[in-house]
């Protein structure tokens, strides 16, 4: 899932455990990709993939974000949601697992117009660069460079306000941002860093910028509220979302109505109990593709965990 992020797996959890979480993820991921057709529900996708976790006994680290075309990031489908695939859809899927605190974050994009693979292969051609120079060590502008080479010599842009980051223990986006092009930052990496590497590739401007869509929130804190409706969703968020982001048709339920629901939402969001990702959308209305991996800082090179 897109954003500016750190991390260590300082708290003694076994790379055994996120090896496994990075396995789910991206076994996920690609049984997601293999429903993308024209036609299907961005909904039934979403769930489905989600299910897939949550039936091997993982958590979700995020909402199953399902953004085509001009959408970079963040879009998750909404509760009820008709929206279907288009036969020219470049769609990008982002999903990740979780467990006891480990997250995993993959992503991959689909074009069922079958006409943007160079688009496709920037962005897949960046990540492998990309993850061919990580190790401790390495200064995340030379991972950086190497991504916008990779991306510009399939003739488009990097998404420069977009970019990779550190991974650790409940927290998708810590202190460490990677970015997709030589920003000069000369961060290091540490051996033991969990980071995930996600370039974005466009034929547009190469920046995002806020939609006017928000499905995906987190939970900040407890704020004092005046509905009853919204102090219900906002027990519901505290006990069962108190970590991850979470989606809003994760919180529906039969007692509340649609309306009921997303009212209460937007009243626990003007109190700043909870905090919106909206949906990013490329600034010059170009198409964009995403490829992203999660991978573990090692001496002398790294593991993709998500494999």
């Amino acid at each position: 899932m897109a954003g500016k992020a750190d991390a260590k797996n300082e708290d003694g959890k076994s790379e055994k455990t996120a090896a496994d979480v990075g396995r789910v993820s991206y076994d996920a991921l690609k049984k997601a990709g293999e429903m993308v057709r024209p036609g299907i529900k961005l909904l039934e996708v979403a769930e489905y993939a989600e299910g897939l976790i949550r039936k091997q006994g993982y958590d979700l680290a995020f909402p199953m974000n399902i953004s085509i075309n001009q959408q970079a990031a963040h879009y998750t489908p909404a509760l009820g949601d008709e929206k279907v695939f288009g036969k020219d859809d470049i769609v990008k899927l982002d999903i990740g697992a979780a467990k006891d605190g480990i997250l995993g974050d993959c992503a991959m994009t689909v074009d069922l117009s079958h006409n943007n693979q160079a688009l496709l292969e920037a962005a897949q051609n960046a990540l492998n660069d990309a993850i061919g120079t990580v190790k401790a060590g390495v200064k995340v502008n030379y991972i950086g460079k190497a991504i916008e080479k990779a991306i510009t010599a399939k003739g488009f842009k990097p998404i420069k306000n977009l970019g990779g980051h550190g991974v650790a223990e409940h927290s998708l986006h810590a202190e460490l941002f990677v970015p997709n092009f030589d920003n000069g930052d000369e961060t290091e990496l540490d051996e033991g860093m969990v980071i995930a590497i996600e370039p974005f590739a466009t034929n547009g401007r190469g920046v995002v910028s806020d939609g006017d869509s928000y499905e995906i929130y987190d939970y900040i804190g407890p704020q004092p509220v005046r509905s009853s409706n919204a102090r219900g969703v906002l027990a519901k968020i505290e006990k069962s979302y108190p970590h991850e982001p979470f989606a809003v048709r994760w919180l529906a339920d039969s007692s509340s109505s649609k309306f009921g629901l997303y009212s209460s939402v937007r009243e626990l969001f003007s109190a700043s109990a909870i905090n919106a990702y909206p949906v990013l959308v490329e600034l010059g209305n170009g198409m964009v593709s995403q490829f992203e991996a999660e991978v573990l800082v090692e001496k002398d090179g790294c593991s993709v965990l998500t494999k």
